[in-house]
Order: C-alpha cells, then structure tokens, then sequence
C-alpha cells in the first residue's frame, strides 16, 4: 500500500544573474546549477523522504536529462517502474533567472509533460487497487488530470490537487472528484474569481470550493498561515516562524506531509500543521528537490516545534 503522485517531472536550469536582462541584452551571470524538479516529482520526492512507500507516474524524454531525473527519484526512495521514457521528445525544462533582489523569469518547456495522455491514465489505473491517496497538480494536460481524478474516485482513493500552476477555467466537473484541494492564495483567487489575501476572504474561497463539490478546501497563505475549510469545521493554522532562502517547492513539501500524516491515519487538524511545517522547512534552502526535508529534520522540527504551537480553531 502507499501513494500515487500523477504528474511533471522537470529538469531546473537556474542561472543567477545581478538583475533580469532585458529584451535584446545579453548580461553576464554569476552562478549557474541545474536541479531536478517539477511539482509531480517534487511532491512523490517529498513523500517518499518522510518514509511513505510512493509510486511516479508520468513522463521523461529518452535524454540525459530524464536518465538523471529518474536517477534522482529513485535516489530518494520513490518508484519509477510507471515513468514512461518516450522517445519522441526532450524531457520537461524550465529556464530559471534569479536576480540578486531575488525575483525570476521561467521559461517552462512543457517537454515529455505535455504528451502525458490516456495510456499513462491506465498505468496510473493498475495502481490504484494498492494505494490509498492520489495526488495531482496541473503541468500535465487538464484531460489526463480529470481521466485520473476519475479513475481514483472509481477506485474509491483520496484524491489530493494542487491546482497549480493556477487556472482560472477548471472543469466544472473536476471538482465533486477531489477530496481536498490546496491552492495558494494566488491560486484560489484564480479559482474562484476575486483576491483572497487572508482568513477572511481564505473562508469566502472556501465555502465557494466546498459548495462546487469538494470535501476539503486548504488554502495556504503563507506568513499568514493555512486555512481549511470542511463541512464540519474550518481553522487556521499559523505560519511557523522561519528564515525564509526560497519559497520553491515549499507548496510540494506542504501537499507530500499533508498526504504523508493522512497516510497514517492522522487527523486532518494534525495535518495540516504537518504541512505547514515541512512547508516552512522547505523554505529555508533553495532549490526544489533540493530543500525538501528527510524524516529525521521534519521529526525534530515537529517535537521542536509543535508543543509550543497553539493552533487556533474558529
């Protein structure tokens, strides 16, 4: 039994430079490194290093790139029989520049991501008879997200979306399918049509996914911390205090040790602080892959942490 993560698989090639070039200029840069990401793979890494069995399922090109991607998860722990090389195309990419003030430009080259189709949905369907959560995102092709959702709903297993990167037209019909939804604050705004930048507009949002059909809405508000909303409860969880490096993949830690604790059978109130933590932990080392937290960190910042956190229930 364990975990099925449905999704991306990139390789980041991050160029810091002392501001962001404009167009036409060509501008000497400071550092170059290149790290495996994409949020599929950034999520089943971070399952995977906090000890939950994990399974990949998705695509890479027949290049150097996807030979070290697929590397790379299975360094971590997660299984990659169900990553399907294909030969017709270059793996996923996404060009990074990094300012000093720290703001980026991405270019994403979609890659071996953007075939993902049908017949990756059967592999995934094989799996499911095993496993006990799903989890999805969007950098692969929105038909290919809903056969998923469809399947695992069929399948009666939980299904979990990170409705990222945002997309302001989801199908109507995804949403009786998720079991819980985590969008930042930016991407529920996207969802449901106006900014959310708090609890109280968190709540709005809330109510708004949870009457198109969800069970469960978490709206994660970074310094603000994480909302969620059920039909039986909602409650803020606050941020824990951290010395913030880089904020990518804390979202993926957040959703890997959100489905990690509810893997075992924790309350959901404990889950979400579980996915704040390993969220705030992601965010103090840069990189994706590369910042998520192993078992031994995220349990002593817990017990470090949690005895003096008072969540607070509304």
């Amino acid at each position: 039994m364990g975990i099925i993560v449905f999704g991306s698989i990139n390789m980041d090639l991050v160029a810091t430079a002392p501001r962001l070039p404009v167009g036409g200029e060509t501008l000497l840069g400071e550092d170059f490194f290149q790290v495996s990401g994409g949020k599929g793979a950034n999520q089943a890494v971070a399952l995977a290093r906090l000890g939950i069995p994990t399974q990949m399922v998705g695509r890479v090109g027949a290049d150097n790139f996807g030979v070290e991607l697929l590397k790379n998860l299975q360094a971590s722990g997660v299984q990659t029989n169900n990553v399907f090389v294909d030969e017709t195309v270059s793996s996923g990419v996404a060009i990074i520049t990094v300012s000093q003030a720290g703001e980026n430009q991405i270019v994403v080259i979609p890659g071996a991501n953007g075939r993902v189709n049908q017949e990756d949905v059967q592999r995934l369907s094989s799996l499911l008879p095993e496993a006990t959560a799903l989890l999805l995102q969007l950098e692969i092709p929105i038909p290919a997200v809903v056969a998923a959702a469809k399947a695992a709903r069929s399948a009666n297993i939980k299904v979990i979306l990170d409705p990222a990167p945002a997309q302001s037209n989801l199908p109507a019909e995804v949403y009786p399918l998720i079991d819980i939804i985590t969008p930042n604050e930016v991407e529920a705004g996207q969802l449901v049509g106006f900014a959310v930048d708090g609890e109280e507009t968190a709540a709005k949002a809330g109510e708004i996914l949870l009457q198109r059909g969800v069970k469960c809405a978490i709206v994660k508000l970074g310094a603000k911390g994480v909302f969620c909303a059920t039909a039986q409860e909602n409650f803020l969880v606050p941020a824990f205090p951290v010395h913030v490096v880089d904020t990518v993949a804390a979202g993926d830690a957040f959703n890997g040790a959100l489905a990690a604790a509810l893997f075992q059978k924790i309350s959901l109130h404990q889950a979400v602080i579980w996915g704040a933590a390993a969220g705030a932990l992601a965010a103090t080392k840069p990189g994706a892959q590369t910042s998520l937290p192993n078992k031994l960190t995220f349990d002593a910042f817990l017990q470090e942490k949690v005895t003096s956190y008072p969540p607070n229930h509304t």
